[in-house]
């Protein structure tokens, strides 16, 4: 059960990247099988921890922060390099809910025993994503934001439901819960740009 859910919270932060990044050369696969992390996969998976396994608490918490990270970083570029002002008003509204988000996700992590603490390290198809539209701007960046948008929020919708229903740990299972509705209104939103 703890592969299965190891196994979509990885693929959501691959996914949550929203571009093109090839899978994981056979030699990321192997060390995947020694170590039980796929290097760049999940989000803070090559900071210690400890051990040479995360938790799926631990990766879930990981993909959440980067996931926030990652809006907010890509909506402050949207207020920024945007020419729609649907784009400017929809990104605002991003940095201010990803920031909530983070706020409360250090809230539920810091109460559990271990405490947890999520490491909001975007991945390299992350930062890809965050480069190429950084080298946008008017109506091409609001086409590729858009894009990207639908894309992260996809992929962030189908983690927290999969750790609502999988996952390790009562207090984040109920944070991945309550956000479902959230993400989902994000997406329809951001289908709408």
């Amino acid at each position: 059960m703890k592969h299965r859910i190891l196994f979509a919270v990885s693929f959501a932060a691959l996914a949550l990247a929203a571009c093109k990044k090839e899978a994981p050369a056979p030699s990321d696969v192997a060390t995947s099988t020694a170590t039980g992390v796929v290097p760049g996969a999940i989000p803070g998976a090559d900071v210690p921890m400890g051990t040479a396994t995360q938790s799926p608490g631990q990766a879930f918490a990981n993909t959440a922060a980067a996931s926030d990270a990652f809006e907010i970083e890509t909506s402050k570029l949207a207020v920024a390099k945007g020419a729609s002002a649907a784009v400017k008003r929809f990104a605002d509204k991003m940095i201010e809910a990803h920031t909530a988000s983070t706020e409360k996700l250090k809230g539920v992590t810091d109460k559990l025993s271990p405490a947890i603490t999520p490491y909001a390290t975007l991945s390299d198809a992350q930062k890809q994503t965050v480069d190429s539209l950084g080298k946008l701007s008017g109506a091409d960046f609001d086409k590729a934001y858009a894009k990207a948008q639908v894309e992260a929020h996809q992929a962030t919708l189908t983690a927290l439901k999969d750790y609502a229903a999988n996952g390790d740990s009562a207090p984040l299972q109920a944070f991945a819960k309550g956000l479902v509705p959230t993400v989902t209104a994000h997406l329809n939103m951001a289908k709408s740009l």
